[in-house]
């Protein structure tokens, strides 16, 4: 039991995670499918961030008497994942928009079927 509230952030990335999973696999709506996406997205941003503290370390700029730093190397790039996930998601909610023009529909069912009769 220590060994699990020792560790809840990863664990709590493991919940997050396999929501965004479910909600990407479960929905045929394309925007729900976007936003699971995007919870996907923030689990793996909370594991890198996880990942990237150190216990009872500085913050790495040079000073006397400190011998043990975090490395910054996981939050600068959680900050560019940052900005390719908001790219990302402007770049799929456009084609959701150009998708609902073309179909008449964001259902992913409903495009199949459109697709098949055609």
């Amino acid at each position: 039991m220590k060994y699990i509230v020792e560790h809840y952030n990863y664990w709590l990335v493991i919940i997050i995670m396999m929501a965004g999973f479910y909600t990407v696999i479960s929905r045929g709506n394309l925007i729900k499918k976007i936003a699971g996406l995007n919870i996907f997205q923030v689990s793996v941003f909370l594991l890198y961030i996880s990942i990237g503290n150190v216990k009872d370390g500085a913050t790495p700029i040079i000073e006397e008497g400190i011998t043990l730093y975090s490395n910054p190397l996981p939050h600068v790039l959680i900050l560019t994942a940052i900005v390719v996930g908001v790219a990302t998601t402007a770049l799929g909610l456009a084609l959701v928009v150009r998708i609902k023009e073309t179909y008449g529909t964001i259902e992913e069912d409903d495009i199949h079927n459109q697709d098949q009769s055609l």
